[in-house]
């Protein structure tokens, strides 16, 4: 059963400077001197949280996406991170899947984060993006959506409709407990592979992250964790193990069967 590699950058961002963090991030990828498959940033690795979409977003022909294109097939490898994206007069928090041959996958963020005004400045996403590599399959999300499990809930049907839940964040330190405890919740209520990649250090509204970047197995067990430092960290996901799991205790062959129907903000 093949593995699958990981890379997690945890980083400082430079606010609401696209060319330097886009430089910076470089130089880390590049500088990445294992073999590893999929590479994954901060959520708005190239600004940093910030609510200024009107200044700072691009198109899917923007600089930043070519950028992701470039560096992944320089690096073979798959490149994630989210980014503001402009669509005529919407903005939205959107997380790319980028392949190494151009081509890419999205997700739009569902849950926007009201508390600091997400919710005004970026339209909400309405479908999930489940990505598929060497037989395994990554459920995508980022950051507040980890406060909502149904919308990361497995699907009941023959088999768990993925094996990874990977989220992209720039998560405040004061509230990391919530941070590491939801990650360890989602791992074992959907016995799936748990991967959360934030940022370190002070945004541009003095906002402190201690990244706490995790990887958690099935049974809610710690693979990886690094708070406060910056971190380039590459670890290697064993499918074996997760089906031995899932197969000893298959607790999720009897959850409820439902289904996910998104409801736009203006219905």
């Amino acid at each position: 059963m093949p593995s699958l590699s990981f890379t997690l950058i945890q980083t400082q961002l430079y606010w609401e400077d696209k060319a330097a963090n886009l430089a910076m991030l470089e130089k880390k990828i590049m500088g990445i001197p294992e073999k590893t498959e999929v590479v994954v940033l901060p959520e708005m690795f190239s600004t940093g949280f910030s609510m200024q979409p009107q200044k700072f977003a691009e198109g899917m022909d923007g600089e930043t996406v070519l950028w992701m294109k470039r560096v992944a097939a320089s690096k073979k490898i798959i490149l994630t991170g989210s980014l503001m994206i402009a669509e005529g007069d919407y903005f939205f928090n959107r997380l790319l899947w980028v392949l190494p041959d151009g081509n890419l996958g999205y997700y739009d963020k569902r849950h926007r984060f009201a508390f600091a005004g997400e919710n005004k400045a970026y339209t909400q996403g309405h479908k999930r993006l489940i990505a598929q590599v060497k037989g395994w399959k990554i459920n995508l999300q980022v950051c507040y959506d980890l406060r909502f499990p149904v919308w990361a809930r497995q699907h009941t049907t023959d088999v768990p409709e993925y094996d990874v839940l990977l989220y992209v964040a720039n998560w405040p330190e004061r509230r990391a407990h919530a941070w590491k405890s939801l990650l360890t919740a989602r791992a074992i209520e959907n016995q799936c592979y748990v991967i959360g990649v934030n940022r370190v250090g002070n945004d541009g509204n003095g906002i402190f992250h201690s990244g706490d970047s995790m990887v958690i197995d099935a049974l809610g067990n710690t693979l990886y964790h690094q708070s406060i430092e910056e971190a380039v960290h590459t670890i290697i996901l064993q499918k074996e193990p997760l089906l031995e799991i899932r197969d000893r205790f298959p607790f999720w062959k009897d959850a409820d069967n439902f289904k996910i129907i998104p409801k736009d903000e203006n219905e």
